[in-house]
């Protein structure tokens, strides 16, 4: 149930609409959007509800999807764990195509909800699955799991993962509470595994 359903675009306030389309360009470096790329019009239709708040918000994740020190794999890996332990069909929708973009397999998709203990994650994978797991858990990445994480990654990466999984669990949140729905050409992406 759309609790804050998203403004259409023709009633974007104008600074907004040149925000988007500066924004767009901006994170994807000049260039175009990857191949396959959803429109996420219903998420961008709820936050043109609240034009400070988005202006703030989005330069912030696009580091993080655009600018962030892992890799495209590793962080669709997290995202679509924060998005399989959150229930967050929209979050899920989204990175499933993503997640196909930066090279996850739809096996390895549909594994991403058996955890970081299934069969055929490497030491690295599994270990951010279960940061994102220990974050969600606890607030903190464990020791051990930290020790693994730190001999792959540097610190700027280490902290890219907290930051990553923080911020999707926030945006998780956010997308559930105000029963943002998934476009229609994501829907044949859900349900979310279990």
């Amino acid at each position: 149930m759309e609790r804050i359903p998203p403004l259409n675009p023709r009633d974007w306030p104008a600074e907004l609409r040149t925000f988007f389309a500066g924004f767009r360009t901006q994170v994807h470096h000049g260039g175009p959007a990857p191949a396959n790329t959803q429109s996420g019009i219903n998420l961008l239709g709820t936050l043109a509800r609240y034009p400070a708040l988005t202006t703030a918000f989005l330069p912030f994740n696009g580091h993080l999807l655009y600018g962030t020190k892992l890799t495209d794999r590793q962080r669709e890996l997290l995202i679509l764990r924060v998005a399989n332990r959150w229930d967050s069909e929209y979050e899920w929708a989204q990175h499933v195509v993503l997640g196909g973009n930066a090279g996850l397999t739809g096996e390895e998709i549909a594994r991403i909800g058996a955890g970081p203990d299934a069969a055929g994650w490497s030491p690295e994978e599994a270990g951010l699955l279960r940061a994102a797991d220990e974050l969600r858990d606890t607030g903190t990445v464990g020791d051990r799991t930290w020790q693994t994480l730190a001999e792959t990654f540097d610190e700027q990466q280490l902290m890219d993962i907290v930051f990553t999984v923080g911020t999707y669990a926030m945006l998780a949140m956010a997308l559930r509470s105000f029963g943002v729905r998934p476009e229609p050409g994501l829907t044949p992406y859900l349900p979310v595994p279990r």
